[in-house]
């Protein structure tokens, strides 16, 4: 697999159009979703933690209670890449409408 690279500003941009509850926080990728109680928000991680590993992607992210606090980017890029849009896209569908 070739090693991913950071996206330009301009391709960034664009890419954040069909990620509207995206945020860019210093130089990553930043949202927090709400489900109604703690197991929604846990079946939540599980159902991501599955496409980050088939992805070989993995986020930096929290849960208390019914929030769960998602940071991605490539580390070891140092920069938001293409991994980091597919897995927000994968996030934004398993949270689902």
């Amino acid at each position: 697999m070739a090693r991913p690279t950071a996206l330009t500003d301009e391709a960034l941009q664009h890419a954040l159009e069909g990620l509207p509850q995206w945020q860019l926080d210093d130089g990553a990728l930043v949202r927090i979703f709400r489900f109604p109680d703690f197991p929604a928000a846990f079946a939540f991680m599980t159902r991501c933690a599955f496409e980050a590993e088939r992805l070989g992607h993995h986020p930096d992210w929290t849960n208390v209670y019914d929030r769960v606090h998602v940071r991605l980017s490539t580390h070891d890029v140092g920069a938001i890449t293409a991994l980091d849009l597919e897995l927000a896209g994968a996030m934004d569908r398993a949270a689902g409408p």
